[in-house]
Formats: structure tokens, sequence, C-alpha cells
């Protein structure tokens, strides 16, 4: 396959069922961009009942998962092939941002562990986990819709995955910009009106008229995303 494979480890992987089946996860995968794999880490669990979790040393709520079933399947993928990167995604990792897409979007072979419960032990993460991402100040039952996030910003910006090529480097963030404002049919819609100037056909200044635009939407809305020098550069464009 000329693509991207990531191997994801979940204590519920049906969970993904839904997302990998549709929408442009799916259409990565009929197109040979991707393959994606989820591993159940029941399956390598201990005992009877196959368990993964345990409560903390020293007490406290909730439950960590257990060292040595994350050990055993991130081994055994290890065995098979050579590994960019093994992520773990947690609230304390960095930041998750759209230069970090582009670069994971570029590698062969990544391993997401999705965290469940109140932790995992600290051993899993000194040890096998090469990046940790966070999807921002939030905490979420689990890392499988932060695993299904980086997997749609990863996927989408491989050449080839969307039908339009143009679309993922225009989009927000790309340029270290909002996006620009969009309309579409009809022109005149309950008397709110297009801006005449999409409607000229002039594309060098259609093109000007998005910048500006985008400028002053991220100026307004998302004003930490410039700082003075860029944003003085970028107004001159």
């Amino acid at each position: 396959m000329d693509g991207i494979r990531i191997d994801v480890i979940s204590v519920i992987p049906g969970f993904f069922d839904s997302p990998l089946n549709n929408g442009l996860l799916s259409i990565a995968r009929k197109k040979n961009h991707a393959d994606i794999y989820i591993h159940n880490l029941h399956d390598y669990g201990l005992g009877r009942y196959k368990q993964v979790d345990d409560s903390p040393y020293g007490g406290g709520a909730g439950m960590v998962l257990r060292p040595e079933p994350v050990f055993s399947c991130i081994e055994a993928l290890l065995a098979e092939r050579e590994y960019d990167e093994v992520i773990f995604l947690s609230p304390d990792g960095k930041l998750f941002e759209q230069s970090t897409a582009n670069r994971l979007s570029r590698m062969h072979n990544l391993i997401i562990l999705c965290g469940h419960y109140k932790a995992v032990d600290e051993r899993i993460r000194q040890n096998l986990i090469t990046m940790e991402i966070s999807i921002g100040d939030v905490v979420v039952s689990g890392g499988e819709i932060p695993a299904l996030l980086l997997m749609d910003a990863v996927i989408r910006v491989i050449p080839g995955v969307l039908g339009d090529s143009e679309s993922a480097l225009t989009d927000s963030f790309q340029t270290g910009l909002l996006d620009s404002t969009y309309y579409t049919r009809p022109a005149d819609f309950r008397g709110m009106k297009v801006p005449e100037l999409l409607l000229m056909g002039h594309h060098g200044k259609i093109e000007q008229w998005r910048h500006e635009n985008a400028l002053a939407r991220t100026e307004q809305r998302r004003p930490d995303l410039l700082d003075k020098e860029s944003f003085e550069e970028s107004k001159k464009k």
C-alpha cells in the first residue's frame, strides 16, 4: 500500500466501526491511501476476564491501565515493523496543531494508544510512547474521540485523499490564518447579497479579497494566532 498505516489500541474497539466505514476515513481506505487497524487491548488482558486495568497504588478514585497488556500489544506490533511514532493521547501532551498533522501525514507507520479510565501506568509512557498529543484543555472519557480527530486531520492532507487536491491546502491554519468566508448560490437570498467582487470572475482580486478577509477574521476571532510581525507582513500581501 502506498500510504500510511495506523494501528489504534483501544479497550472499546467497536467505537470505530462507523467512522471507519463512512466519510473521509472510509474513502482513504478504499483509495489505498490509509490502512487502519483497531486492536482490542482486552485480547492482551490478564486472566480469565482479560483484565486491563487496576486500582492505583497509593489510593484515589478511578482505575489505571496496567502495563502488561499495553506492553504485550505494542511489542507485538513493533516486532512486525518499524513505527515512526507511538502516540499517546493525553490532556498533558503537546497541543495538536495543523503543522503536526502535516508532519504525521508524511509518515508510514503510526501507533495510537487510546487511554481510558483514570490514567495509564507511567511506565508505559516512559518506555513505549514517543509522542504525546492533546486535543485541547478538555477531558473526555477516553482517547477514542481524540484518535478519530487525529486520524481525520492527518489523513485528509495526504495527496489524493480529497477530490479537490487544493482543498486541504486552503483550510484554516494551513497559512497561519483562519479561512475566509464563503458564499454559494443564490447570489441574493432574502435580500442578503453575496459581495459583488465574488461575482465578477477576476481571480486575482478574489484571492486578494479572501486573504484580507481571512486576515480580518483571524484578527477578530483568534488574535492569538497573530504576532505583530506576521500580522504586518500579511497585510502587505
